[in-house]
C-alpha cells in the first residue's frame, strides 16, 4: 500500500519485529530497491514496539470500543476507512506540531 501512494519515498519508514517473513531476502530487496528506511526491533527489547502498541490502544479507544460490527469484512472496511479517511489524513499529533500526517507529508514533498 505504501508504494502505491504518492508520498515521497524518503518519508517511508519500515520497522518491524524479526520475525521470519521481514528477515527474508526477497522482502528486504524489495525495501531496499523502493528506498524505505529500514529498522528492525532489538532483540528483547519491549520499548521498540511503543509507537505501534499506541497505534492499537487508540484505534481500539477511538474505533473499536465504540462499535459493533456484524461481519469480519464490515470491520476490516471500518478499520481500512479509519486509518485511511481519519486517522493519517485528519487527526492531529502533537509530536507533529498538531498538523496531521498527512499535512506534515504534504508540506514535505
Amino acid at each position: 500500500m505504501a508504494l502505491s501512494r504518492l508520498l515521497p519515498v524518503c518519508l517511508t519508514n519500515s520497522h518491524t519485529n524479526r520475525e521470519s517473513q521481514y528477515c527474508s531476502h526477497y522482502y528486504q530487496k524489495i525495501l531496499r530497491r523502493h528506498k524505505f528506511k529500514v529498522s528492525m526491533s532489538g532483540k528483547g527489547n519491549c520499548y521498540d514496539s511503543a509507537a505501534v502498541e499506541t497505534f492499537f490502544k487508540t484505534i481500539k479507544a477511538e474505533l473499536k470500543w465504540r462499535h459493533h460490527w456484524q461481519t469480519r469484512r464490515a470491520a476490516e472496511l471500518a478499520i481500512f476507512n479509519y486509518i485511511n479517511g481519519f486517522y493519517n489524513p485528519c487527526r492531529k499529533y502533537s509530536a507533529l506540531g498538531w498538523n496531521s500526517r498527512l499535512a506534515v507529508d504534504t508540506k514535505a514533498a
